[in-house]
């Protein structure tokens, strides 16, 4: 396990250090167990102030899950091995969203998918000038998950409308303005900000560390957001993005276009699903059933396919368009799995 992830107890902080760079610190199952065995023990440790969550390299903190373990499986029709390591990861995004404790995280380079469920729902979001924080699950025939549909539905306007649907990367003037990250802190100052914390417990370490973030893009084209992306389904959004010649309706749009048709009108149905209830409990039980379902059902094994295994670029989804998903079909990938499902209860844990 220390080949993948560092778990320790330093001074007055619980430290959780990501170890794969080379792989993008993708997220494997077993480190999944391993930060929700810490989040379990530290939560009533008196010795754990805080906890600093942070990742070695400099190209991503974490740039997803370790989805081609999950394609492996799914090949062989063995759906059960999906279904268990988005089970037990969601059950630990929830315990780091009710986590009693300050929990830090700093994240550069990539944060993406799997990436935005560890990092994104602590007390503490920390971005630097290389931050690019996305959910381009879409683009691989799922939909965002790891109760980042939560996150989506509390931005600004219809900002999560078109940042789940597009997969659009957030820099870090972007991801401070759609709540996805608190602070900008540069990176030559993580060292010292991380041994400060550390050595005191002081989670007012970040406010004294932390400058005023870049500018950010999405600020600015908010307008045009919150008018394309307010409508009931992804075909009304599209139908508006289509009616315009801007220069943001036409890359909206061929955005969309590049995802699966499934996922992504999945998506806005799931963001608005999460803004209706507001609670990290309710996204993750929408999710798990979107997730449970796209391998065998979806365009899951397909888009990992023509992106990750054969690189081809030219996934076959099941959908030409997203003209050619009924609403009905949208509404069977989220029914509920009934003694399946997701659920805050399971295995033990209630919040």
């Amino acid at each position: 396990m220390s080949d993948e992830i560092e778990i320790k107890i330093l001074g007055r902080a619980g430290r959780i250090t990501l170890r794969r760079p080379a792989a993008l610190n993708a997220l494997s199952y077993a480190m999944c167990l391993a930060v929700e065995a810490a989040l379990d023990a530290w939560a009533s440790d008196d010795r754990v102030a805080l906890i600093v969550i942070d990742a070695e390299g400099e190209r991503a903190f974490c740039a997803g899950g370790d989805i081609a373990q999950m394609y492996d499986a799914g090949m062989r029709g063995d759906y059960a091995f999906g279904h268990r390591f988005w089970f037990d990861e969601y059950r630990m995004n929830a315990k780091l969203f009710h986590f009693p404790k300050p929990v830090v995280s700093l994240m550069q380079g990539y944060t993406m998918g799997g990436g935005v469920g560890i990092g994104c729902h602590g007390s503490h979001r920390v971005v630097c000038e290389t931050s690019k924080i996305a959910l381009p699950e879409c683009g691989i025939g799922l939909a965002p998950d790891v109760g980042s549909t939560l996150l989506l539905a509390r931005a600004p306007g219809r900002l999560g409308e078109y940042l789940g649907t597009t997969g659009t990367r957030m820099g870090p003037g972007d991801a401070i303005h759609a709540q996805f990250a608190d602070y900008f802190v540069p990176r030559a100052d993580w060292p010292a900000l991380i041994a400060t914390l550390c050595d005191s417990g002081d989670w007012a370490a970040v406010d004294r560390a932390a400058l005023p973030p870049p500018a950010s893009p999405l600020a600015d084209q908010q307008a045009e957001i919150d008018a394309f992306f307010g409508g009931e389904t992804i075909r009304d959004c599209v139908n508006l993005l289509k009616l315009s010649e801007s220069a943001f309706a036409q890359s909206a749009l061929a955005a969309i276009n590049a995802g699966s048709p499934l996922a992504v009108a999945c998506t806005l149905e799931l963001v608005h699903r999460a803004r209706l209830r507001g609670t990290i409990e309710n996204a993750l039980e929408q999710e798990y059933r979107f997730s449970y379902r796209a391998m065998e059902h979806g365009d899951f094994l397909e888009g990992i396919r023509a992106a990750i295994i054969d690189k081809d670029k030219s996934p076959k989804w099941r959908h030409a368009s997203l003209e050619d998903v009924a609403p009905i079909t949208v509404a069977g990938m989220l029914m509920p799995l009934g003694a399946a499902g997701w659920n805050m209860q399971a295995k033990g844990y209630v919040a």
